[in-house]
């Protein structure tokens, strides 16, 4: 082959594979795209789903049902509730008097897909009154070893009376 021969093959498979490897590049950031779409998609579901137990089954149900065993409660007045003793004070909980449930609004899920977190508005309907209590919260997930998702983290606020 000649030098110019050489030069222009060399240059031309050169560009053939900076070419696939770009399109192979801008095909896995759509699939990582889609990922990230469906992680997000699946943990608001979930949320979505703990909400309607709650409002189903009482709020007590609902969160030992979907707390993790490490889990944290932050609530206003009180030290960090974790572990065991989130359970327990779930567990002296009453929950007859009010029906509480939440309208997740956003989700973010790392790249790993393996941790994520929600918030939204909460409703608190008291049984024996006629309105609607509002407030915002937000919870942090950990996804388990046979890919269900966790509550890690839970704080909520009245930041929108009634």
């Amino acid at each position: 082959m000649k030098k110019s021969s050489l030069y222009i093959f060399c240059s031309g498979f050169l560009l053939s594979f900076f070419l696939v490897s770009l399109v192979s590049c801008e095909n896995e950031k759509e699939d990582n795209h889609t990922q990230k779409t469906d992680n997000k998609l699946s943990l608001l579901a979930v949320d979505r789903a703990f909400s309607a137990l709650s409002e189903k089954e009482g709020m007590k149900v609902a969160f030992i049902e979907y707390l993790d065993s490490n889990g944290v409660l932050l609530r206003p007045g009180q030290l960090p509730i974790a572990g065991a003793q989130a359970i327990d004070y779930l567990i002296q909980q009453s929950d007859q008097d009010y029906t509480l449930s939440w309208d997740p609004r956003y989700a973010e899920v790392a790249e790993s897909g393996e941790i994520g977190f929600t918030y939204g508005i909460y409703i608190l309907k008291p049984n024996q009154y006629d309105t609607l209590i509002y407030g915002n919260y937000t919870s942090a997930w950990r996804k388990q070893s046979d890919g269900k998702w966790k509550l890690s983290l839970h704080s909520a606020n009245e930041g929108l009376g009634q």
